[in-house]
């Protein structure tokens, strides 16, 4: 019998302090045997965010611990764990060390392998958790920190095709939990809010929506909810009305941008098996995954998400890039250092910043 690849993955990119062991399966998919993953979310909620400093000290007083509770929970040992998976990038670089060099400790002291992942394809690649998924596929990726549509070839192989020029999805959520003060963390919030509220209330402006390809643009529809937002004189209705309406506008934005993309991908990629993967945090909201399967059952092409657990920060996809990595080959040195910013399409433009043309 082959042997399985199995994996310790350690993620600390942003507020979660997270491992995991996984162990890849005969069907092609992996055997989560555990999946720790330790929120700061009340340590932010005061302050409407996450604040590097304090989620880096969170990391540092609770990542032995976790990775302990993450080799119990899964029963195998350091010395039957055949690799070290650690995220090194993008995200907040005080927190990323953190993780990043326990995870070059352990695999130094222990003389394993050592994968630095990128935290965007630990996303890419969540899928392929449980489901036995075949390259090429189209992602779409929407987190706090990013919201880009790309072609995923192989592992280590990615086209963007389009990116937001401005805010991330997950930001414009969270900036507009802020304005319209409906608590931390803001996408859920704005997503519960939004189910109170009429979405056809407020008329707001869909950004570049007939223009510049599948980029995605979301500055000018947070500054419109921010003007909606200072003439509620406290009424709950019309903030409800107000979330909803954001909501909805998401939604059209998502769904046009979308169909362009799954146009841009069927001439690039010469298939009728079209699969579109959708991961990240933001992939969690129910109402833009029906927006979505309405748009796949109208165009023809199938809609994979990761489980909900697997859409937020964790480390089952950390370590399920890295064994996904491992078999390739793309293996890191112990001196590998962090990056806060690390695009999976080296060769993209980058599409923000004053005095960008679309």
């Amino acid at each position: 019998m082959t042997k399985r690849i199995t994996f310790l993955g350690i993620e600390t990119s942003c507020d979660e302090t997270a491992a995991a062991v996984i162990r890849e399966n005969d069907k092609g998919t992996a055997d989560v045997l555990s999946n720790v993953v330790s929120s700061q979310i009340s340590e932010h909620k005061k302050f409407g965010g996450v604040v590097p400093e304090l989620a880096a000290r969170a990391h540092l007083e609770n990542i032995e611990y976790i990775i302990k509770v993450a080799l119990d929970e899964s029963k195998v040992s350091l010395n039957e764990i055949d690799g070290i998976a650690a995220t090194a990038g993008p995200g907040l670089i005080v927190c990323l060390t953190v993780g990043l060099n326990i995870g070059k400790s352990i695999a130094a002291f222990s003389n394993k392998p050592f994968i630095a992942v990128n935290h965007l394809e630990g996303h890419a690649l969540s899928p392929g958790i449980e489901n036995n998924i075949q390259f090429p596929y189209l992602l779409l990726l929407i987190s706090g920190g990013h919201s880009q549509f790309l072609i995923v070839k192989d592992v280590n192989q990615y086209e963007q095709l389009g990116t937001t020029i401005d805010d991330a999805l997950g930001e414009a959520f969270d900036k507009t939990a802020k304005m319209l003060d409906l608590g931390y963390p803001g996408g859920p919030s704005v997503e519960k809010a939004s189910k109170l509220g009429n979405k056809n209330f407020f008329k707001l402006p869909e950004p570049i929506i007939n223009k510049a390809g599948c980029n995605l643009s979301f500055a000018g529809l947070k500054t419109a909810v921010l003007r909606e937002s200072k003439k509620l004189n406290g009424d709950n209705k019309l903030k409800f009305n107000l979330a909803a309406s954001f909501q909805n506008t998401i939604n059209k934005i998502l769904y046009k941008k979308t169909k362009i993309a799954i146009e841009m991908f069927k001439e690039k990629i010469n298939s009728s098996n079209i699969n579109l993967v959708v991961a990240g945090g933001v992939a969690a909201n129910i109402s833009i995954r029906e927006n979505l399967k309405k748009l796949s059952e109208e165009i023809g092409f199938k809609t994979v998400y990761p489980s909900l657990k697997f859409c937020g920060d964790n480390a089952a996809m950390i370590a399920w890039a890295g064994i996904q990595r491992f078999k390739k080959n793309l293996l890191n040195k112990i001196d590998v250092e962090a990056k806060s910013r690390w695009p999976l399409d080296e060769n993209a433009p980058y599409m923000k910043g004053p005095g960008l043309k679309i």
